[in-house]
Formats: structure tokens, sequence, C-alpha cells
């Protein structure tokens, strides 16, 4: 296997050209620069960043604490393993890399072995996260391939059918009440492959973290949950088309939380979508909100089927559904994931009350951050 290719940022000269004949010698490409300044314009230069940096700590222009900052602070180095050397006198230094992220350090004067140990044993663990984090995107990748080629048939189906229909109506001229019939039809389809689309991009940035950086920019004092309710409830068709009792229940007041009302609205959607699939048409279903301490639960309960006691951990994995040859029921077994995904960006869990045959309640519980009470518009 090729040797990784390691930068190595020193200001002293002899000990940069020994460290870098050391390691040439075990077979590794290697990079220098004498100062942190140096390192940036070097790394800047590369086509492809190196495996491993090796940076002192103490340096004129921009010392190594500075210069691992510099280095985190861009998306394409973020991940090279970071090993300072430092000096026995310097171990605050070292407790300020660790807590910026450092992955090792190396005391000098050292032994050549013990820095090629290091090094390696750094590059083979960054080795091991990739192939974990490989491994779980491309399972997740087979997931998603699989529940599209499932998922996409129907509603493709529909509109492909109904539009051929509409293209190719035969002998007769089709009637108000047919055209109709098939524009719904078309309708229907198109709005769930739009939900399918919608669902699987949310479900791929909470998975890779990217949904993160748009809780963190959008995030902010909520004071009201009842818009809340009520736009999911708008969004939720099937509610009216399957003639469902809806019933809302919150506190007069809440205490302020931080969240981001669009995640919030879309798992709310999400649990109703879920009540209306498990549900019998013109069932109750009901959703609210629960004050409990420095918590608030807000809640969607179905009077549907219920869920196995020992099926109720498994059933907010991704793609993960209850007996789906059994009942053919519509969706991905996304929704859920999705779910649990939201609470945990807001610092929060998800909970489930449910008994087979008696309905479930599904809950998102959240942290309070606030202690004055506000009331709900």
């Amino acid at each position: 296997m090729e040797k990784a290719k390691v930068l190595v940022v020193e200001d002293d000269i002899h000990l940069l050209e020994g460290i870098r004949d050391i390691l040439e010698l075990d077979g590794y490409q290697v990079l220098t620069a004498e100062n942190g300044s140096h390192g940036i314009e070097v790394l800047q230069k590369q086509a492809s960043p190196p495996d491993l940096i090796v940076s002192d700590i103490m340096m004129p222009k921009m010392d190594g604490i500075q210069f691992l900052k510099e280095v985190r602070k861009e998306n394409r180095w973020f991940s090279i393993p970071f090993i300072f050397l430092t000096a026995k006198g310097e171990r605050s230094d070292v407790h300020r890399g660790m807590r910026l992220g450092v992955d090792d350090y190396v005391i000098k004067p050292y032994d050549p072995g013990d820095l090629l140990v290091k090094i390696e044993s750094r590059l083979e663990r960054h080795r091991e996260l990739n192939r974990v984090h490989n491994s779980g995107m491309a399972t997740l990748k087979r997931q998603i391939l699989t529940m599209l080629n499932h998922e996409f048939r129907t509603p493709l189906t529909f509109v492909v059918a109904y539009a051929d229909m509409l293209n190719n109506p035969g002998e007769q001229e089709l009637s108000q009440e047919e055209m109709i019939s098939y524009i719904s039809g078309i309708t229907a389809g198109a709005d769930r492959l739009r939900n399918l689309i919608e669902n699987f991009i949310l479900l791929v940035e909470l998975e890779t973290d990217s949904a993160k950086q748009t809780y963190d920019w959008r995030k902010g004092p909520i004071a009201s949950v009842q818009g809340i309710f009520k736009e999911a409830q708008e969004r939720v068709k099937d509610l009216e088309a399957r003639n469902h009792i809806v019933t809302v229940e919150t506190p007069t007041e809440i205490q302020i939380f931080t969240g981001d009302v669009d995640y919030l609205t879309s798992a709310i959607v999400l649990l109703l979508n879920n009540a209306c699939k498990f549900s019998e048409p013109g069932s109750k279903i009901e959703m609210g909100a629960t004050v409990d301490g420095k918590e608030i639960s807000l809640w969607v309960k179905d009077h549907g089927r219920g869920v196995p006691e020992n099926e109720q951990e498994q059933i907010w994995e991704s793609f993960y559904q209850i007996d789906r040859a059994l009942n053919e029921d519509q969706g991905a077994g996304a929704g859920l994931a999705i779910v649990k995904g939201i609470a945990t960006l807001h610092g929060g869990r998800v909970a489930l009350e449910s008994k087979p045959g008696s309905g479930s309640t599904f809950k998102v519980i959240l942290p309070v951050t606030e202690t004055e009470p506000a009331g709900v518009m």
C-alpha cells in the first residue's frame, strides 16, 4: 500500500530536515513548511490535502495553535489528523491544542521510532473512521435506492396511466367527471412523489449532519406552538380526505424554548401522516403540547392498530417498517427516523406510548431553556 502524504511544519530547519529524512526513509511523501503561515500556503497549493500534519507549537509569524485554528476553519482540511511537536514546558499549549481538536502530541526530544508509531497509529485510526463512514453512507444509499425503487413506482404508475388516458381517450370523448377524476389522480401521484423526495432529502441532511448547519442559523425563541399545529394540520390533506376528527390541546401558556419552527412543523406533519396511515377513516386523531417541568412535549395520538412492544425501539430507525408485506402500508419508513433526527437536532428526544389495538401516542420532547412563561398566541 502506498504510504501517506505528511506535512511537517517546524521552524528549526535542522529538526525539520531530520523529520523529513526519517519519514521519507519509511516511504512517506513529505511536504515541509517553516511556520504556520508557510504551512497554510503549502496546503493551499495542494491538489489534494495531506493525510496528516505534524507541527511544532512555538514558531514565529504563526504558531502551532493559530495554525491549527486556521486548518480547522477549512472544510477540506477539517478532518486531517494533527500531531503537535512540543517541548516539556509547553504542556499548557498542548491542553489548548487538545481543546481545539489536535489528535496527538510528541514531546521533544523524541525517539524516531516513537514518532513513526504515532503517525502510523493516527493514520490507521483515520482510515478506519473513513471506512466506517463510507460503509454507513453505502448502506444508506442502498436503503434509499431500494425504497425509491418500490415507492416511486406506485405514484409514477398513477401519473403515467392517468396522463395516458387523458391524451388517448379513445373513440368516446371524456366526460367532465372523468377528466376531473384523472386530473385528481395525477395530482395525488405528484403530491406523493414530492413528499417522498422532500423526506428523502431531509433524511439525508439529518444523517450527514448538514441539517445541523441549517438549524444553527434558523433557530430562535418559540413562545407559541399553536401555529405549528395549525400549519401541520393544513399540510396533511389525508385528514380531510379520510374524514378524521382532529382535536388540538395546548396549554394556555408555555415557557419560551429554542427551536426551528419549520423543522418542528415537518415533524408534526410526519406524525400526522403516520396517524392517518395507521388509523381507520373517520377515526379521531388528537395532537397537542404538554409542559412538564423543564420539558415541553409535542404529541400526536391516534386510535389505530398500535405498535407491538418489541417493535417500539426499531420503528425510529431509517426505513424500518412493521409487517410491510402483510399490511402494504404506503410510505418509505423514513418518517419516524426524520422525526427522531429533528428531536435530536433540538437537543431533545422522542417517545412512544402504544398498545396493539389501542392506538399510539408519539412524542417529540424538547428542553425548555427559559424560565419566564409566555402566552400562547
